[in-house]
């Protein structure tokens, strides 16, 4: 029988003090992960993210939303444009 893995959820604002720790405060990520009691490597990648964000490279949690939406809705106009060009060339032919 296996067991799944569950992975822990932490609060933006419990990732934003940690990597505050290390950047701000001075804490090397290994102290500060040990003080939280998270894992090194997952430390290191909030802390990529967050400086991604601040020189922004990497859209943030509402943008990356919004995106998704827009090319979920460009999809579908493209897909409407489509069927509007077929019915009327269909159209135009029974015209004839």
């Amino acid at each position: 029988m296996s067991l799944k893995k569950s992975h822990k959820s932490y609060p933006q604002d419990f990732k934003d003090e940690a990597v505050l720790m290390v950047t701000e405060q001075g804490y090397s990520v290994a102290e500060a992960a040990k003080s939280l009691g998270v894992g090194t490597s997952l430390l290191y990648k909030w802390k990529e993210k967050f400086e991604a964000q601040r020189q922004g490279i990497s859209l943030e949690e509402s943008e990356r939303d919004e995106l998704k939406r827009l090319r979920k809705e460009n999809k579908e106009l493209r897909m409407e444009k489509e069927i509007l060009k077929k019915a009327s060339a269909f159209f135009a032919k029974e015209m004839k």
